[in-house]
């Protein structure tokens, strides 16, 4: 049985996603495996051992699930998930407005592309769609635009 040490952590481990957690599955495994030696028929021990890691960790899933009780900080962090803070706010704002400034500076095409990609963030797709351009010619545009952007953005 002491061969399969790693099999059964590895099966502990998939199954809860938690190494810590697995380690201590796979040493109740050992322990039942043990303690009910005297019940195993003799056959096929790998699958024995592994059946009892499975049912361990089923086991722990299943009481896992049922003691999740929520938090003050988990209630608080999901509540406000979804909203930016005002400070937050005032900073995306304030990055959104330099970035329309630095597309602004670009010259035609370039500027219509960074607008509607980096500013209004509209997908490639949408964008060859509403200019009828070819989707490598977007693609080119919106690269050389990024480069215009970041040595706009590196001078102020």
């Amino acid at each position: 049985m002491e061969t399969y040490g790693n099999l059964v952590f590895s099966i502990c481990y998939k199954l809860v996603q938690s190494y810590f957690d697995a380690e201590d599955l796979a040493q109740d495994t050992f322990l039942s495996a043990y303690k009910n030696l005297t019940n195993f028929d003799g056959k096929n021990e790998k699958a024995w051992v592994c059946k009892i890691a499975t049912n361990k960790c089923l086991d722990y899933l299943k009481r896992a699930g049922r003691n999740v009780i929520p938090t003050e900080d988990t209630y608080f962090n999901e509540l406000h998930c979804n909203k930016p803070s005002p400070e937050e706010y005032v900073l995306e704002t304030d990055i959104k407005q330099k970035l329309y400034e630095l597309c602004s500076q670009l010259k035609s095409p370039y500027q219509e592309v960074a607008l509607d990609y980096f500013y209004y963030e509209k997908e490639i797709s949408e964008i060859v769609k509403l200019s009828g351009k070819n989707i490598k010619t977007i693609q080119t545009q919106v690269y050389r635009a990024k480069i215009m952007l970041r040595k706009l953005w590196r001078k102020e």
